[in-house]
């Protein structure tokens, strides 16, 4: 695997809990552990110096009995007596006798009392010991041994040795106790640990729900929802999760007030606007009319004439654009349509033989499925999206254009797909982002006769979207798209 690969890998992320609890155990384990080798260490010291204790009192009590005989000390013919025959002497106690470099005596003493004879590599191995009187570790064959090496008043060298079990026993109990509690211990913190730091990060897992509750808001709302907040108890900001709870709470109240300032001001321009093509609507008619009476009344030249059409087209304009500015208000202020059953593909043929006859220059064709496609819809408001779009492509591409309107179902079965596609001359590509916006045109891309207002595809866009559908766009010179989903009407039409 190449560097490359490895470095776009993304790594993986463990939770903070997960890494809080490794960190705790990383420090815990390490500390059982030199707690139990101090522990260990300890006891060892402990026994050991115990037994060096006792292996001198059985030492001097082995010396005194053979180098302090009177027969002995009187008679060097007399055999020397052998130091496990001291008085005293416990089970286990090993002893050996050099005497002028040869081993006269030596054997372990049984728990009955009886000698145990050593094998010839052990005497041979006690013999070469030399008489320091230090207490020193040996391994035989009989076991390993604490071994004292003196000599005796008469020069004799006398080896005792007791057993290093009485030590290594012990501590491996010793081990097996600390290496359970550790163990006992890590387990317990762990849990512990675990249901602590679970605990303590409670709140700042509520406040990530809440965080992402809002980042999943429609925020084309007028006002946050009141549960949209951290909780009291998890905004203190005496306290790290505290302080984040408190601050997002800030940052929510905040963008409630951007949210309830840009709804009023919407509503104060829907106002206007409203208010506005009303007032607007009564002179319109007064010039349409006026300019007709004028036209009947008056005898006039051609260019009174052409002035006097000029000027009812112009009215005639502004009333298209007055009507289409109450429709975006009326749609922006109660944008829930009354609904029944609409065939959309009757609908779309019946819009198209119309705009067939108005606009014969252009090429118009229907790509239908046999059976009806219907959808729950405001049948005068989809009527406004068909006409729109067939309008939009009548307006802004050259007589001649092919113009196609299809409609069929999508292979879910769950949405109505209309489509409007025509052969003109494409969108402007930096155009299509903002190309359902209000006011926008098309002309530096696409043919315009200069009689639309500009508002066209703001209202199909609208109604869409009332109807909790979605529209789209594809352009590109030779082949442009316009695309509408709409929800499939429950109660029948065509289910793939």
């Amino acid at each position: 695997m190449s560097p490359a690969t490895t470095a776009a890998r993304p790594r993986r992320r463990r939770r903070l809990r997960n890494r809080l609890l490794a960190l705790l155990l990383a420090l815990l384990i390490p500390a059982a552990v030199l707690m139990g080798l101090a522990s260990y260490l300890a006891v060892q010291t402990s026994l050991t110096d115990q037994l060096d204790r006792q292996l001198a009192d059985a030492s001097q009590r082995a010396t005194a009995f053979s180098g302090g005989s009177p027969q002995h000390q009187d008679s060097r013919a007399t055999p020397p007596p052998d130091p496990l025959d001291a008085p005293g002497q416990a089970a286990g106690t090993l002893n050996a006798r050099v005497d002028s470099g040869t081993l006269v005596h030596s054997g372990v003493l049984d728990a009955k009392g009886q000698v145990t004879e050593l094998s010839a590599a052990d005497r041979a191995t006690l013999q070469s010991l030399s008489p320091d009187g230090t207490a020193r570790t040996e391994k035989l064959d009989a076991g390993t041994y604490r071994v004292q090496v003196v000599s005796d008043q008469s020069g004799d060298v006398i080896i005792t040795g007791l057993p290093l079990s009485q030590v290594t026993t012990p501590l491996a109990s010793v081990l097996a106790v600390v290496a359970t509690v550790s163990l006992i211990a890590v387990v317990l913190v762990w849990l512990a640990g675990s249901w602590g730091i679970r605990r303590a990060l409670r709140p700042l897992e509520r406040v990530s729900d809440v965080a992402t509750d809002v980042s999943r808001l429609d925020l084309g709302s007028d006002r946050l929802p009141e549960a949209s907040r951290v909780e009291a108890r998890d905004a203190d900001p005496a306290t790290e999760v505290g302080a984040v709870g408190h601050a997002l709470n800030g940052m929510l109240d905040n963008v409630a007030a951007a949210l309830t300032d840009r709804q009023e001001s919407e509503d104060r321009m829907a106002r206007f606007v409203a208010d506005a093509s009303h007032e607007l609507r009564t002179p319109l008619a007064s010039i349409q009319g006026y300019a007709d009476l004028l036209r009947m009344s008056e005898p006039l030249s051609e260019t009174g004439t052409q002035s006097l059409d000029r000027i009812r087209a112009q009215a005639t304009r502004m009333g298209e654009l007055v009507s289409d500015l109450l429709l975006l208000t009326r749609l922006s202020q109660d944008a829930t349509p009354v609904r029944r059953p609409v065939d959309l593909a009757e609908l779309v043929a019946e819009c198209l033989e119309d705009v067939a006859v108005a606009a014969p220059d252009h090429s118009w064709d229907l790509d239908l499925v046999s059976e009806p496609v219907t959808v729950s819809a405001d049948d005068g408001q989809l009527r406004q999206v068909v006409v729109n779009l067939l309008a939009n492509a009548r307006n802004h591409t050259d007589p001649g254009t092919h113009v196609v309107a299809g409609v069929h179902p999508s292979l879910n079965g769950r949405e109505a797909i209309l489509t409007v596609t025509d052969d003109g001359q494409g969108i402007d590509p930096e155009l299509l982002p903002e190309i359902f916006g209000r006011f926008t045109r098309g002309d530096t891309s696409r043919r315009s006769d200069g009689h639309t207002t500009g508002l066209g595809l703001s209202i199909v866009k609208a109604i869409v979207e009332a109807h909790h559908g979605t529209v789209e766009v594809h352009s590109q010179p030779g082949h442009t798209e316009f695309g509408v989903r709409l929800p499939l009407d429950g109660t029948g039409g065509v289910v793939a």
